[in-house]
């Protein structure tokens, strides 16, 4: 899943994140809560704001629960057990689907 987050700022609000995950921003809570490894600051009125390293880790999770159809307890698992390689697998993935959209983009130039 390739997201279209502008990279020049630190935070994100959730309705941003949501937007470009294409989820609705209660999902984006949920995970929040059941996740660890999301870590968002929230300011003083409570707003949850994600950093970058956030993104990733809702990338990571996106693709786990919504493109495998891991449930939110295996994926839990699979995170604490495997995190390294886990993360290796994803990003492989993720420099793959960024160059078949630049390779599609350069067929329908020609």
């Amino acid at each position: 899943m390739h997201i279209e987050l502008s990279k020049d700022k630190r935070y994100y609000s959730i309705g941003e994140v949501a937007k470009a995950f294409n989820v609705n921003a209660s999902l984006i809570r949920f995970w929040d809560s059941e996740f660890d490894i999301l870590k968002p600051k929230k300011n003083a009125k409570g707003n949850r704001m994600f950093t970058p390293e956030d993104i990733t880790n809702l990338q990571l999770i996106y693709h786990l629960v919504k493109e495998r159809g891991f449930t939110l307890d295996g994926a839990r698992t699979h995170l604490k057990e495997g995190q390294k390689k886990t993360l290796d697998k994803f990003e492989i993935i993720r420099k793959l689907e960024t160059i078949k959209s630049q390779l599609n983009e350069i067929k329908n130039e020609l």
